[in-house]
């Protein structure tokens, strides 16, 4: 059995204008929405802060930026699952629960891991500091 898929109505640049237009809108959606990513945002904001404070190498922007991305799409790609599960049941629903906890989880082990890149790059910085 072959599915038809919707073809864009919309092609060349007025196509990629309207791709990102709703990639805006899903940022602002899930920044509205969700308050991890306040708070993603805000340590965002911080680290970036510090990055310039103790002029960071091109390497370590790279490594911080990176990690401050990785954890933005990921929390995203959780909110996204989140929405999907709760369009599909609203009735509690063990898979669902799964389903929403693993992809949480996804988002967890990211967030820690670029928590400790970030604190292995600012470690020696504030140890300076301390001495």
């Amino acid at each position: 059995m072959q599915v038809s898929r919707n073809k864009s109505k919309y092609t060349g640049l007025k196509r990629v204008f309207y791709s990102a237009k709703y990639s805006v809108n899903g940022l602002f959606y899930a920044y509205r929405h969700e308050h991890s990513l306040w708070i993603h945002a805000g340590c965002s904001l911080i680290t970036v802060a510090l990055g310039i404070i103790f002029n960071i190498s091109h390497m370590q922007w790279g490594l911080v930026m990176i990690s401050l991305v990785v954890i933005l799409a990921f929390e995203l790609v959780n909110t996204a699952m989140e929405a999907c599960v709760d369009m599909v049941t609203l009735e509690y629903n063990e898979l669902a629960r799964i389903a929403k906890d693993c992809c949480s989880a996804a988002t967890f082990v990211v967030s820690m891991i670029g928590i400790v890149i970030i604190l292995v790059i600012f470690w020696p910085h504030f140890m300076s500091l301390v001495q």
